[in-house]
């Protein structure tokens, strides 16, 4: 199969799967006149199971045509950095979600944070029109090949090199749009919107939001809009690690603090993602892993501090919770399930965020009662922005 037929293959499944959204026909068009393809490089990287694997394009074309268009929610990673994925062409239906959220008018002027290899960019300034975009991306390696594959494509877009998190800009954007998840969203990024217009970042680690500011400017405000994980931020601390080995890492092997015995069986921590969401909402640190054995679903959570617990089948349908460290986290997992079950197991998309200059929280269902709310923390240890 070539890259036509790849393309054609692509834009039939995002039509078979509902992805092309009505209210933007303009995004079906933008990613037909610039395809994925050029913009990734001559190298990307495939999981080989233990390790990311190298697929060039000269030596393997259709082994990197693969990569590239492994399917709508595939991302192709294009760069390795001490054996992590730690850049992506995202995966076609979340660009033109994200994108679709942003709402972008002929004319705005859109920041894209987190540029990458410029696709983002280039699909926004198909939109926006040529010198409406500017993208700021903290590799100069990557910064300068987004400049070269846009120009080869036509646009102009202005790339920036720098952090985009933490630096903010001096200008004013009608859009903005993040590719990298964060914990809190920068009131920088807020203060480079102007008021009614609309921010779009990925948040935490499993949902994207689209904001907008407040007529005063002195808030931002709207609900999460889709499920996606995103890559690390260069610049956050790096995280305690997920799965086994940051369990283990902060679980050490000294004994349990407590051992009880409680009636859950775990099956929806596997697979159901409304739940993982909302325990994400109350307990915002928690990892969570799962696995299977002859006795059921087993559970592993830290915090990628000194908390940890687990949650073992004993084949009965009940489990068996054993938990240590400074704080019970299990037990704070078991209370945010029971409360997420009392209020009728809302969904991620029942959910949103508002973000002021010194307080950012989680409300459900409306941002102006005084429903249920969750605090956003400072800083949350052990989990890095994503990117």
């Amino acid at each position: 199969m070539d890259l036509a037929e790849r393309r054609t293959a692509l834009d039939r499944a995002m039509e078979a799967r509902g992805y092309w959204p009505e209210r933007s026909p303009w995004l079906r068009e933008a990613v037909a006149a610039l395809p994925r393809d050029g913009f990734a490089p001559d190298r990307l990287w495939r999981w080989g199971g233990r390790a990311y694997v190298a697929v060039d394009r000269s030596t393997d074309p259709g082994g990197w045509a693969q990569a590239l268009y492994a399917g709508v929610d595939e991302p192709a990673v294009t760069q390795v950095t001490g054996g992590l994925a730690s850049s992506s062409i995202s995966a076609p239906g979340v660009v033109v979600d994200m994108l679709d959220s942003l709402l972008p008018e002929p004319g705005h002027r859109v920041w894209d944070i987190g540029g990458g290899q410029g696709w983002n960019a280039g699909l926004a300034a198909w939109r926006a029109g040529p010198g409406r975009v500017v993208s700021t991306e903290i590799d100069p390696l990557l910064a300068d090949f987004a400049r070269r594959r846009l120009a080869a494509a036509g646009l102009e877009v202005e790339v920036l090199t720098g952090d985009a998190t933490t630096a903010g800009s001096r200008e004013r954007f009608d859009r903005v749009i993040a590719t990298y998840a964060v914990e809190r969203v920068p009131w920088t990024w807020v203060e480079a919107t102007v008021p009614g217009g609309r921010i779009v970042c990925p948040w935490g680690r499993l949902g994207h939001l689209a904001l907008t500011v407040a007529d005063d400017g002195r808030s931002a405000s709207g609900w999460v809009q889709g499920l996606a994980q995103f890559m690390a931020d260069r610049t956050a601390p790096v995280p305690t690690a997920a799965g086994p080995a940051g369990y283990n890492t902060v679980r050490g092997d000294g004994p349990a603090a407590t051992e009880r015995r409680i009636d859950r069986e775990l099956a929806p921590l596997e697979g159901d993602w409304d739940l993982r969401f909302a325990l994400r909402v109350a307990v915002p640190d928690a990892m969570i892993t799962t696995g299977r054995d002859e006795e059921g679903i087993n559970a592993w959570v830290h915090d990628g501090r000194s908390s940890w617990a687990s949650l073992s089948a004993v084949g009965d349908g009940t489990t068996v919770l054993h938990q240590g460290g400074e704080r019970r986290i299990g037990d704070e997992l078991l209370t945010a399930w029971t409360a997420w079950e009392d209020l009728g197991r809302p969904e991620p998309y029942d959910f949103g965020v508002t973000v002021t200059p010194h307080r950012q929280w989680v409300w459900l269902n409306r941002p102006d009662t005084d429903g249920p709310r969750w605090p956003i923390p400072d800083a949350v240890a052990g989990v890095s922005r994503s990117q």
